[in-house]
């Protein structure tokens, strides 16, 4: 698989301003990096050729949200490499999220022990739950109400959240995803969590039309996607079904909760971590 590699330089640099660049290089069509050990050097990202878009990056770069950071790149054709053992090796190790789930590849032998293991083969799909987007999402989806509903996971990545939705009791999931990498990587970790009940799906909010209703919605994507979709996501949830969405900064909640609220959605809290924001709705 071919690739374009681009070689970020951050001035000034920390491993919080290249994490912060990665999640927005990943909206953009990147979907392999290799940060500098100390956060103060190069950061290495990839993306296929076919993906990549200089107005998408263009993007991702000026909605960097440190404004004192100056942000220089350079690309060329990348060598051939074995992309998967430079994710894990780079950026994937065990996670233990609220003491209650551990999300481990096949590769860790001594994970921590907890009531959940979700083991992840995450290739170039995002999701590991290393990301405070996704790690919010699964601390949400630990404390929910799970057993016996019908759960939708949009933008499922890995689909780690649906895994962990049937570990939790939900009585079906489906998980949709317009990436077909991210659709395979699915059901690849949903074999290896040896769950059923899952139904993965290629597409967008446009794959829910004639859909039954959903007790439980988890979108982890981005603002303007959950701006732009919002309508498509509560057209499928029951009453009393509830939204849980993150992928989005803690300055951008407001706007989501203006969004959800004309589309008939009642605020139930909202948490930060590392300025990215996860909030909770519910359909009256």
């Amino acid at each position: 698989m071919k690739y374009l590699q681009f070689t970020f330089r951050l001035a000034p640099s920390s491993g919080d301003a290249q994490d912060v660049l990665c999640a927005l290089l990943g909206e953009a069509g990147f979907d392999s990096f290799e940060p500098s050990d100390d956060g103060r050097g190069p950061l290495q990202a990839y993306v296929r050729p076919e993906l990549f878009s200089e107005e998408a990056l263009a993007d991702a770069l000026a909605a960097f949200p440190f404004p004192d950071t100056e942000i220089t790149h350079t690309r060329r054709e990348a060598d051939d490499r074995d992309w998967n053992a430079v994710w894990e090796q780079n950026y994937f190790q065990p996670l233990v999220v609220d003491g209650r789930c551990v999300v481990a590849g096949t590769m860790h032998k001594d994970a921590p022990k907890a009531e959940y293991r979700i083991t992840i083969d995450p290739h170039m799909s995002f999701g590991t739950g290393h990301h405070a987007t996704t790690s919010q999402m699964l601390s949400e989806l630990l404390k929910a109400d799970v057993a016996g509903r019908r759960v939708l996971d949009m933008g499922c990545g890995t689909g780690i959240l649906a895994i962990l939705a049937r570990m939790r009791g939900a009585r079906e999931c489906l998980a949709v995803d317009y990436d077909e990498w991210c659709v395979k990587n699915t059901l690849e970790n949903i074999a290896l969590n040896a769950v059923d009940g899952i139904e993965v799906r290629l597409g967008d909010a446009t794959a829910l039309a004639g859909e039954a209703p959903f007790d439980l919605v988890l979108a982890n994507i981005n603002r303007n996607i959950l701006l732009a979709d919002m309508a498509a996501y509560t057209s499928v949830m029951a009453p009393g079904a509830r939204l849980l969405t993150s992928g989005y900064y803690t300055e951008d909640v407001d706007a989501l909760r203006r969004c959800a609220e004309r589309h008939g959605l009642r605020f139930l809290h909202t948490r930060s971590l590392d300025n990215w924001a996860c909030t909770g709705f519910e359909k009256a």
